[in-house]
């Protein structure tokens, strides 16, 4: 037995003891003039055409000799992709991704055809993201689709794709994209650093990475995701780095700013007049769906010689015989609308909106009959509610901060209220999306000069040049 046959066995026992118990995994051995071709793949994990056609049948049919590792690639193998394998390690991660692995029984190398084909559902629009005029195409959980489909809409050689894998035994495939010129290096480096201080068995999820990049203890997403390609590609236009993980059909996007929960893809689609007003409803439905229930708690807790009198009757008429002070009565109803919101969410589609609609109504009703809160107290609530649907992406972030400023308003009233404001305009102020801030293009007029408020640009230049260029070291 020579080197060689050495080398093969000793990878065949640590494949085997390693993938012990595994029926998936497939042996194959061939004999040709110079000695015993072993080929190892996982059946569950490839396309067993590509495997016979072009692996197996030109191994069997050629007359070519198997002299040394460039031929075989070059003049008999008909794979598409031929890599090298120079430790056992990684050929054993190569099975388990989809490839077949050749050991060379009389050379001293080894090579692994791809040959993967996971399950992956068709494209499909997306649910999440719905537009009226524009693409509908979404991500599925394949990688390479994704990547598709994302070049199908840029076709610049600058465009590019880098590949990482995380998780030591998950072995997830990750893909940092960007456009070279557009995305500044500081940037693209700065997530690179992010992603290789990941310390984890298992990454499944693009979260793992993003936790990593966005800020922490703040219920505000300042990393932005998607489901749709058009608006990957018009976010690497502007200079930002998508990132696509295996399994996954949501894309990250950073740097995200908060004016960009405000925004659609019909925005960019539709008449520029319909675009901006869509932008300054969901603005001004943010601040309702926040401000509001302070402001009610504030006035008519303190300040309810500010409200004409005629008014006040009403609802202290509406408030007769409810056994809670306003502010749990309002914490009440908020907490159970976001209950009917959640069951929404989580039923079955063809029962989420049904539930939603009837719950509503049956449970302000009943509330009201009960006396368990005024009917100001449920249009409080219900406004609130319906207005945060228009920024679902912030509706975290709304719930959170009305706790807060409905506690602050009923300690101190309208004082309070101001208060629980200028916190939560602080808190934002204060947040950052990957070295960037959050609030941009929002009070950075002098440095970055933006052009546009309510449709963002998109213009990084100068803001790259600010952030990472500046050798003070402030941000």
């Amino acid at each position: 037995m020579n080197k060689n046959t050495n080398m093969a066995a000793s990878w065949l026992d640590y494949i085997k003891k390693n993938l012990a118990n595994n029926d998936t995994v497939i042996y194959r051995e061939i004999e040709v003039n110079e000695g015993i071709i072993h080929m190892v793949y996982d059946m569950s994990a490839c396309d067993h055409k590509v495997i016979s056609e072009f692996i197996i049948l030109p191994v069997l049919t050629t007359n070519k000799s198997f002299s040394d590792i460039e031929s075989v690639k070059d003049k008999i193998l008909a794979s598409s992709v031929i890599l090298d394998v120079t430790t056992k390690e990684d050929a054993l991660d190569l099975i388990l991704s989809g490839n077949v692995l050749i050991l060379f029984g009389f050379l001293n190398k080894s090579v692994a055809c791809y040959a993967a084909n996971f399950p992956t559902r068709p494209i499909d629009i997306p649910s999440t993201e719905t537009v009226i005029k524009g693409p509908r195409a979404g991500f599925n959980e394949s990688l390479a689709d994704s990547v598709s489909s994302i070049r199908n809409k840029i076709k610049d050689p600058n465009l590019k794709f880098e590949r990482f894998t995380l998780g030591d035994k998950s072995k997830t495939q990750v893909v940092l994209a960007y456009i070279e010129g557009n995305a500044h290096s500081s940037l693209v480096n700065y997530i690179k650093g992010k992603m290789e201080h990941i310390q984890s068995d298992y990454v499944f999820y693009s979260s793992y990475i993003e936790e990593e990049l966005k800020c922490r203890n703040t219920p505000f997403d300042t990393i932005g995701y998607t489901e749709k390609p058009d608006a990957v590609a018009t976010s690497l236009a502007e200079g930002k780095v998508a990132i696509l993980v295996d399994g996954n059909p949501f894309v990250s996007l950073a740097p995200y700013f908060f004016i960009e929960n405000f925004h659609s893809s019909d925005d960019y689609t539709t008449n520029k007049f319909m675009s901006n007003m869509g932008v300054i409803l969901r603005l001004f439905s943010f601040f309702l769906s926040t401000l509001v229930p302070g402001l009610y708690i504030a006035l008519f807790t303190h300040h309810f010689n500010l409200i004409p009198y005629i008014f006040v009757f009403r609802v202290a008429a509406s408030r007769a015989g409810v056994p809670f002070p306003m502010v749990i009565e309002v914490l009440i109803m908020i907490v159970f609308f976001q209950i009917l919101r959640e069951a929404g969410v989580r039923l079955p589609q063809q029962i989420g909106p049904t539930l939603s609609i009837v719950g509503a109504l049956i449970l302000g009703e009943a509330a009201v009959q009960s006396g368990l809160t005024s009917h100001v107290t449920v249009l409080v609530a219900a406004l609130t509610s319906i207005a945060s649907f228009l920024v679902p992406s912030l509706s975290t972030g709304i719930f959170v901060w009305n706790v807060i400023i409905i506690l602050f308003s009923s300690f101190l009233g309208l004082p309070g209220f101001y208060t629980g404001f200028v916190l939560f305009c602080s808190h934002i102020a204060g947040l950052t999306s990957c070295g960037y801030p959050y609030l941009y293009p929002l009070g950075t007029l002098k440095q970055f000069k933006y052009k546009e408020l309510l449709l963002i640009t998109g213009d990084l230049d100068e803001i790259n040049e600010y952030i990472f260029v500046k050798d003070d070291g402030e941000k």
